[in-house]
């Protein structure tokens, strides 16, 4: 179908894809997403920090940064990820196409950011690892974060985590400030997970999703990968081991800024074989113009609801010791022993070491992007 350059919004894709006009980003945002981010909002300090970077933070620098040192995509450079980002737009029905660059750098990654106006930022790594149909789905994964007002919130946490030392006057204290970056990283885990549906509403191609994921985990050799070994990673992943290894998960996770990318591929095959995915398919999903009328009340029921079920469904040795106590389990003494192996010890023996102890210590030295 023919493109219509001078406008915007009626570019349409390069191929025959589901367009949704008016979708709110309700229709695609994980539950813990949402509830991430209200329990941010309730953390002490945060609207303090909040408002104080707002005036603070140099965004015009930034994109003057980004404009002086990056490629601005367009009809005249990468021309491909142009007509990539007005598809995406024209997909999720978003008005203002935001500004897109290409900066040079070999880690693949890309993020939205911005706190008026969202700006895209693909690396040079990115671009040359994926093909075109992995590419939109990232495309799309970052127009999601900027319908869902992700670029914000994301922008602070870049702030307080890479120039640390110029908010330090803050008068929290240091550990209020690692307090916030703490919970922004946590919901900014979850809010990845939203922004990956938001790409495969875009590129509508799961398998794509899935080999972009594949390679951002293990570069672009895909001849040597094989999507259900690498999906049968995130459940082992997940089963695996006792309550050390549960805990160990936790502590492995807290630095990062992204979800293991195992795990991302298991929720989003997950949620593309949901009925909600169907239905959004088939035309039935929630408006931009009904978000006023929504219920924060009802988010975070909705939210915990998800988590409940997580919980019941996991099969994570804490998570099921969560659950065994919700449910009233007996002898839970006797499982929290059981599940962390008798760590530490019997009384008759000496160290009270085993063989998992060696192993588990591997596992905390890999931080994969």
């Amino acid at each position: 179908m023919p493109d219509v350059p001078n406008e915007q919004h009626d570019h349409v894709p390069s191929r025959q894809r589901r367009r949704f006009p008016g979708i709110s980003s309700r229709a695609y945002e994980h539950p813990a997403d949402r509830s991430a981010l209200v329990a941010l909002r309730k953390l002490t300090g945060f609207d303090t920090v909040f408002k104080a970077l707002s005036g603070l933070l140099p965004e015009r620098s930034l994109r003057l940064l980004f404009l002086s040192d990056s490629v601005r995509v367009s009809d005249d450079q990468f021309a491909h990820l142009n007509s990539m980002l007005r598809d995406a737009c024209y997909i999720l029905d978003l008005e203002k196409v935001p500004p897109m660059y290409v900066h040079q750098d070999p880690q693949p990654n890309a993020m939205c950011i911005g706190l008026d106006e969202p700006i895209i930022v693909v690396t040079t790594g990115l671009v040359e690892l994926l093909d075109e149909e992995e590419m939109r789905a990232v495309v799309g994964h970052e127009v999601g974060h900027a319908l869902s007002g992700h670029s914000v919130y994301r922008t602070i946490l870049l702030f307080l985590t890479t120039l640390a030392l110029r908010v330090a006057w803050i008068p929290l204290g240091n550990l209020a400030i690692m307090a916030i970056v703490t919970a922004l990283r946590e919901w900014f885990r979850k809010s990845e997970l939203s922004a990956d549906r938001a790409g495969l509403l875009v590129g509508q191609d799961l398998q794509a999703s899935m080999r972009g994921l594949m390679k951002i985990a293990g570069g672009n050799h895909l001849h040597e990968m094989n999507v259900d070994a690498f999906l049968k990673q995130a459940e082992e992943y997940e089963a695996g081991g006792d309550l050390r290894d549960s805990v160990l998960k936790i502590l492995n996770v807290l630095p990062r800024s992204h979800p293991f990318t195992t795990v991302r591929a298991a929720e989003l095959k997950k949620w593309a074989e949901s009925r909600d995915h169907q239905r959004l398919m088939d035309g039935h999903y929630p408006r931009r113009t009904e978000d006023k009328d929504t219920s924060v009340g009802d988010s975070f029921r909705e939210s915990a609801a998800h988590y409940t079920e997580h919980v019941k469904n996991s099969k994570d040795p804490l998570m099921k010791l969560v659950s065994d106590i919700a449910g009233g389990a007996g002898d839970l003494g006797g499982r929290v022993r059981r599940g962390f192996g008798n760590f530490g010890g019997s009384s008759g023996g000496e160290g009270g070491g085993d063989s998992g102890g060696g192993n588990n210590g591997n596992h905390g030295t890999r931080d994969d992007e």
